[in-house]
């Protein structure tokens, strides 16, 4: 399988993380990129480069205001006395009744969900990297590969339209499936990080021709919380086109493949998607940091073969999954066992 990477992912290293009431080190590390890559050569997958694409991948998922605000924030910040190491919002705005804002600190506000993605001096220009790469992996796939993988970082599924949260800023999986629709017309989505992706949710909510499907741990007692309920359906000519399996904290390989065999694949089967897209978090891991659900090793080899009977065109982007000595294995074994069931 190819693989794309851009060594610009590594520009962006977060520092702050508030965790429980407590600053730790953030999880989302530049070292990711390289247990990722050790687990993609222990795989024998060829890794090529990235594409500049500019900003035209982004444009199609993310407004205006919000490319702005990413495009300039770093400089706006630094240039305030007595700044800050990183951009980390101390307000959250009611929207709904508020004007947009004209400063950094009220942008900033406005375009985060929590104080999960801070911005440091090489934020921008990894998560353009991260863009680059994950519509370059489309893009491959588009041009006859039958799968790849795009190495991914920051991730992607937690952001919004015009709004960053849970360490990823803009949106790959959705750049993905966006670059996919112009030729397949349905793409799925299928999320298989331990949480739910309430950013390419709500990108497609309202949007037919995508189907988003997420198994991630019940986000009544987990990240992130508000959304990935099952009642979530989609809305308008969208309704039913967005399914949420929430799992109870600490299942494990056979209560995960029984969701993904069973109401996952049946849901993406009668949808009729020319591709597939999957939003490929590792954090579902029995040895992840984050906790949160319990899949072995060898489940993820039985995810990436179930994956595989899917029988599409495939786009997987990586999503979270963070530092253990099981992350490159992890990795290794989904997409061997996507290959081999193939």
């Amino acid at each position: 399988m190819k693989a794309v990477f851009s060594e610009d992912t590594r520009h962006h290293d977060p520092k702050f993380y508030l965790l429980r009431g407590k600053v730790r080190q953030a999880a989302e590390q530049p070292e990711r990129a390289t247990r990722l890559l050790a687990g993609l050569a222990a795989g024998g997958h060829t890794v090529v480069p990235a594409e500049r694409l500019g900003a035209g991948p982004r444009a199609g998922v993310h407004g205006a205001d919000y490319l702005a605000f990413m495009a300039e924030a770093w400089d706006l910040w630094s240039a305030m006395p007595d700044a800050g190491p990183e951009l980390v919002a101390n307000i959250h705005p009611c929207r709904e009744t508020t004007t947009y804002p004209t400063h950094v600190i009220g942008r900033l506000g406005w375009h985060t969900v929590d104080t999960s993605c801070p911005i440091g001096p090489g934020t921008y220009q990894a998560a353009c990297a991260a863009t680059d790469t994950a519509a370059t992996a489309a893009r491959l796939v588009l041009d006859g590969e039958e799968a790849t993988y795009a190495l991914c970082r920051p991730p992607g599924h937690h952001a919004f339209r015009d709004r960053a949260g849970g360490h990823c800023f803009f949106n790959n999986s959705a750049i993905a499936a966006t670059e996919l629709r112009e030729r397949h017309g349905r793409v799925a989505i299928l999320d298989v990080d331990v949480h739910h992706g309430n950013g390419t949710q709500g990108l497609f909510y309202r949007d037919p021709t995508v189907l988003t499907v997420s198994i991630h741990a019940d986000p009544a007692v987990f990240y992130p919380f508000l959304w990935g309920f099952a009642h979530e359906r989609g809305e308008g000519a969208g309704h039913g086109t967005n399914l949420n399996l929430p799992l109870p904290l600490g299942t494990g390989d056979d209560g995960y493949l029984a969701v993904l065999g069973g109401s996952a694949t049946r849901m993406i089967q009668a949808f009729h998607p020319g591709a597939l897209v999957v939003a490929l978090g590792l954090d579902a891991s029995e040895h992840d940091p984050l906790g949160g659900l319990a899949v072995s090793t060898g489940g993820f080899r039985r995810i990436g073969e179930a994956i595989a009977r899917l029988g599409l065109p495939t786009v997987f982007v990586q999503e979270g999954g963070y530092l253990s000595d099981h992350l490159g294995p992890n990795l290794t074994a989904v997409l061997g066992g996507f290959t081999q069931a193939r």
